[in-house]
This record gives C-alpha cells, sequence and structure tokens, in this order.
C-alpha cells in the first residue's frame, strides 16, 4: 500500500466531492435536455428505455429500479408501445407477465440521445490540451480502478 498523507488523502477526496458530482449533474442534465426538447421523450420515458436496454425487462423490474409505482410504470410504458419505442410480449412460461424490449426505433432513439450527449462532452473535453486529456484519462482509469474494485 502507498503511503500518503491524510492531508493529500483529504484534500484528494474533497476534490472528488467537489467535482465528480458537479460533473455527472451537467452531462445528465445534457442527456435530459437532449431528450425532453429534440426527441420529445419525457426525463421518466427515457429513463425507462434506458433501464431496458440495461437488462430490466419486467414492469416490476421497472418500477424497483426506478423506484416509481407500478401504476406509474405501466402508464408510462403503455405510452413508450404507442410511441413504437418498446414492444412488449406475453411470457411464454407465465402469462401474467409481459417481456419488455426497445423496438428498432427505440433502440435507434436512444443511439441518438446518447451520441449527441458524447459528442456535447467532446466538445467541452476539446478545450483541454492533448497532455492534459492524458492526465484526465490516467485519472479517471485509476480512479475507476480503486473505487470499483471488487
Amino acid at each position: 500500500m502507498a503511503e500518503h498523507s491524510d492531508e493529500m488523502l483529504q484534500q484528494v477526496v474533497d476534490l472528488f466531492w467537489e467535482t465528480i458530482p458537479p460533473a455527472w449533474n451537467s452531462v445528465r442534465s445534457q442527456l435530459r435536455s437532449i431528450a425532453t426538447e429534440k426527441f420529445d421523450i419525457t426525463v421518466e420515458q427515457f429513463h425507462i428505455l434506458r433501464h431496458i436496454r440495461g437488462g430490466a425487462c419486467s414492469v416490476s423490474e421497472l418500477a424497483v429500479v426506478g423506484q416509481i409505482s407500478r401504476p406509474a410504470i405501466s402508464q408510462a410504458i403503455e405510452l413508450l408501445v404507442n410511441k413504437g419505442l418498446v414492444s412488449r410480449q406475453t411470457s411464454l412460461r407465465d402469462r401474467r407477465f409481459g417481456v419488455l424490449g426497445l423496438t428498432p426505433q427505440g433502440a435507434g432513439l436512444l443511439e441518438k440521445i446518447f451520441c449527441q450527449a458524447s459528442n456535447w462532452m467532446k466538445t467541452r473535453l476539446s478545450r483541454l490540451e492533448k497532455e492534459d486529456l492524458e492526465v484526465v484519462k490516467a485519472g479517471l482509469t485509476h480512479l475507476r480502478e480503486t473505487l470499483c474494485e471488487a
């Protein structure tokens, strides 16, 4: 284990809290703006599509992950089905269970949103010199390895 002063560690912890949450809030705000203003879906609908893409395939799973009531999720799913963004099929094992998936149109919409958000981030990061980008990349890599280890 590397040796560090408590003061240095505290400075890094403080800088983390001053940087990462505001940076994430800025990215999240941009994603929401793109979804709502350019693609005419609500933030809730965007999150539902994102969670389905991530593997949530039932109303119950979406309610848990989104911390939203089943009736509210069901209503939002109905709107997304009507917009052609989500498909719903009855499970072969249990007819009471509906399996949700993204339609090609839904997957394409999410891809466009994430692509525009990525372009926004690239524009912001392009202000940095190459050396600074390398430092940021290395720092983020180390941060992920350190904080996300099992």
